[in-house]
């Protein structure tokens, strides 16, 4: 069984939030498959069922961003999975936003999120889906650029991100991460050529 994670902070003065777009994704996600996220443990909030053919579990922890480890690794340790059966969606400051990277392993670029659940599972060799916010503007830091809301220009937008989020999500689980990645960053490198045509 796959478990997937959308990070995020819980309560809602963070729901819009760019920190939390993770969040968003992952109920998107569960819209969609209709899996109920209303069972209670591990620190989080989850639910289980299948999506896209796969057995998944899906888990938005409640510990905050900084301690989402806590969650991951509890959630993880019950289902006897292993890191290879894990799939993170979080935000990230350093790819242009609405740009989606599928990424096996590495370091956790400064996601605080991320980071903690390297340090809890011991081991970066789990999948994650990181989806743009753009980085801050000059002079702004990058917390208060996370833990604002999306601008409405931004907003506009939001909806079509998640969906394509999930379609990353479902492609990933029906038909592997190498497919996945060939075409949702072909995608991206699609929309780069035409906005330098345009340009």
């Amino acid at each position: 069984m796959k478990l997937i994670v959308g990070l995020g902070n819980p309560g809602e003065k963070y729901a819009r939030t760019r920190h939390n777009v993770g969040f968003m994704a992952l109920t998107r996600l569960a819209e969609k498959a209709g899996i109920s996220l209303k069972k209670k443990g591990h620190q989080g909030i989850y639910g289980t069922g299948v999506a896209a053919g796969a057995q998944v579990t899906l888990l938005l922890p409640q510990t905050y961003m900084n301690l989402s480890g806590a969650s991951v690794g509890s959630a993880l340790k019950s289902l006897g999975g292993s890191p290879g059966d894990l799939l993170v969606l979080h935000d990230d400051v350093d790819l242009p936003f609405g740009v989606l990277r599928i990424k096996i392993g590495g370091g956790h670029g400064g996601q605080k999120g991320v980071r903690h659940i390297m340090e809890v599972l011991g081991s970066g060799d789990f999948m994650r889906l990181r989806i743009g916010v753009g980085r801050p503007e000059v002079g702004q830091e990058v917390a208060d650029h996370v833990l604002r809301p999306f601008g409405r220009d931004e907003q506009d937008m939001l909806d079509k991100i998640l969906d394509t989020s999930v379609e990353a999500v479902e492609t990933i689980l029906r038909d592997g991460a190498p497919k996945a990645m060939n075409i949702f960053h072909a995608q991206e490198a699609k929309v780069s050529i035409q906005s330098a045509k345009r340009g």
